[in-house]
């Protein structure tokens, strides 16, 4: 099948939606994709079986400040897979259509008890408490020492890692009931970084809804650490001074959600607070045109040269630019306060419990803690190594 101006096209049926700037196109297997106005107008014209030549010239018309390549256009359009027959024959596409029954055992009525317009308000009024209980208390500012309980630091390490698993489940539940409130489906991910096990819901179901309800579907995750950390700045302040076990545990809660609270800030990653930016200014490949503005300075970024910003939205990339840049400050910052001190700490203590006697059980747990940072560090090249052959 060969493309040309005089090619007629017949496209597989999809709903258009009106979004903030341009348009959400959804197709049958539940893939959305995002276009500008001149795009749907060349879409409803080749429903309407003209010719791409044809299609060029009106829209070189109606668009003259547009550079129109029709068949490049076109060419994307079967790149999706939304091209249903060119030219009377049919195009063949591989497109998976994605599970559309997530979570639907939840009841939209539970879900909405923990998400509706005043619950919504409630959540962003405890985040703005827990910073005011900060501010006005410092000693709730954790320190790099909170994750260490107990001399064993495998028995530390294993608690953290426990309780940190448990908060980020809560965490993508959060969304899960958030998205269910809408009464769409929704799924939870399991991969992995490196050699951690992470979680993350998948909200692409999302896009069905206009723009200002997506934003409590973003922050559900926060939502929900806001009320555990609220109630653990609670129970330190005023109920917790003669329970040394449960304030430790306590204050192991602080510090993951404070330090998982700051990342969301750090806008060079795309965290729940980098959708929400993203979704009020509607520049929704904004990570990525901020990486190619960033390239022409800082070579080391990561460029993605599949997509191309609009001149109507340079402005938003040079803003989100300079917060770009303060993230990957802040997490230097973060790295020097607590990742630092906390490795300097854990080895140094390990180390000398490797000169005690065998019999004690605190030189056994050095060897098991060595032996699994040796293990991480070549599961880490190996995952390099990897990535570099790949």
């Amino acid at each position: 099948m060969k493309l040309s101006l005089d090619s007629m096209l017949i496209l597989y049926d999809v709903q258009i939606r009106p979004d903030k700037k341009n348009y959400i196109v959804e197709d049958a297997s539940g893939e959305f994709y995002e276009m500008p106005k001149i795009c749907i107008d060349a879409m409803e014209l080749i429903n309407q079986g003209h010719s791409l030549g044809d299609i060029e010239t009106v829209l070189k018309k109606d668009y003259p400040e547009e550079d129109v390549d029709i068949i490049a256009f076109t060419k994307q359009l079967i790149e999706f897979g939304l091209v249903k027959e060119m030219d009377g024959v049919e195009v063949t596409t591989t497109k998976q259509i994605r599970a559309s029954n997530g979570f639907e055992w939840i009841s939209p009525k539970v879900a909405l008890f923990f998400f509706n317009k005043i619950s919504n308000k409630l959540y962003i009024m405890l985040f703005i408490l827990n910073v005011l209980f900060i501010i006005l208390n410092p000693e709730l500012l954790p320190n790099y020492k909170d994750v260490f309980l107990y001399d064993s630091m495998m028995f530390n390490m294993l608690l953290y890692v426990s309780i940190s698993l448990l908060l980020i489940l809560i965490h993508e539940f959060g969304h899960i009931l958030a998205i269910r409130s809408f009464r769409l489906p929704a799924k939870l991910d399991i991969g992995n970084r490196l050699f951690l096990v992470v979680f993350e819901a998948d909200l692409t179901a999302a896009w069905k809804l206009p723009s200002k309800n997506r934003n409590p579907l973003y922050f559900a995750g926060m939502s929900f650490e806001q009320v555990i950390i609220f109630i653990s700045f609670i129970l330190t302040l005023f109920f917790v001074e003669d329970n040394s076990l449960l304030a430790g545990i306590l204050g192991i809660v602080i510090f993951d959600i404070f330090i998982k609270t700051i990342y969301q800030f750090c806008f060079y990653m795309k965290t729940d607070m980098y959708y929400i930016i993203e979704n009020i200014s509607g520049h929704y490949n904004l990570m990525e045109n901020v990486q190619q503005h960033l390239r022409k300075w800082l070579p080391f970024i990561k460029q993605d040269t599949s997509t191309e910003a609009y001149q109507n939205e340079m402005l938003g990339i040079r803003i989100y630019s300079t917060f770009y840049i303060i993230g990957i400050l802040t997490t230097f910052v973060l790295v020097g306060i607590y990742v630092f001190p906390q490795a300097f700490y854990a080895y140094s203590n390990s180390i000398s419990h490797l000169l005690e006697s065998p019999s004690n059980p605190l030189f056994w747990d050095s060897v098991v803690f060595f032996g699994l940072t040796i293990l991480m560090i070549g599961l880490l090249f190996y995952a390099k190594l990897k990535k570099n052959n790949n």
